[in-house]
């Protein structure tokens, strides 16, 4: 049986349930959040040690203003409004991305919610925010040349975002789209993928649990035979 330590979700299909049901894209990020919360709650029952959520990608500063801000005021809030209770429950938050080039205030809260958190050990939750993998890949290796050191997997790995943080075993993306969209394509070198038809708002926990599963009934070769 395959042990779960890392599962990495890319949570789509906000928006076209929004339009969907209410009219709104706005609406449907809202209701993803309480999918969010549904899938924390089963990573601490799972004992799953680290999640990786695709928030918002450095594309999407394409989408209208208004709805990035509604984005930024909808996390504002639910770090505002939860991050005692996941301390509570040894919940450790990290940000992983452009952060300084987010906006003031949104940048004050994420520094908060990560000190409140910061020796948490039970589920470290990885807020993937302003984040694109090929510009992540391209700032280690910058940093690996501007510090001289060799050029190879090991001192690209240490210069990641994901630093310390195994690799993937699994990761899921809903929405009924089969592509990676520039997330962890370092890190998802050897992880299982599977796609879900549903929208991430329609997405359950038991939906979760069937894919964790299946997850650990393949056999995994890492490349031998």
């Amino acid at each position: 049986m395959n042990p779960i330590k890392h599962v990495a979700i890319i949570m789509d299909g906000n928006g076209r349930w929004g339009i969907k049901h209410k009219n709104s894209r706005n609406a449907g990020h809202k209701a993803g959040l309480y999918t969010v919360e549904v899938i924390i709650k089963e990573c601490l029952v799972q004992n799953i040690k680290y999640l990786t959520l695709y928030t918002f990608s450095t594309e999407n500063w394409k989408r209208p203003k208004e709805e990035i801000n509604y984005l930024f005021d909808l996390l504002n809030s639910f770090l505002t409004n939860k991050i005692n209770e996941l301390n509570k429950k040894k919940i450790k938050v990290k940000f992983i991305g452009e952060i300084n080039k987010l906006p003031k205030n949104l940048k004050k809260i994420i520094k908060s919610s990560e000190e409140i958190t910061s020796n948490n050990k039970l589920l470290q939750i990885n807020v993937a925010l302003n984040y694109g993998s090929k510009n992540e890949i391209i700032k280690s290796l910058k940093f690996i040349n501007k510090k001289k050191i060799s050029i190879n997997e090991t001192n690209i790995t240490k210069n990641l975002f994901t630093k310390n943080i195994q690799d993937p075993d699994i990761l899921i993306r809903t929405g009924n789209t089969k592509r990676l969209s520039n997330f962890m394509l370092w890190q998802l070198a050897y992880t299982e993928i599977f796609f879900e038809k549903k929208l991430w708002p329609d997405f359950k926990g038991n939906d979760f649990k069937k894919i964790l599963k299946r997850f650990r009934s393949i056999k995994r070769n890492f490349g031998s035979i």
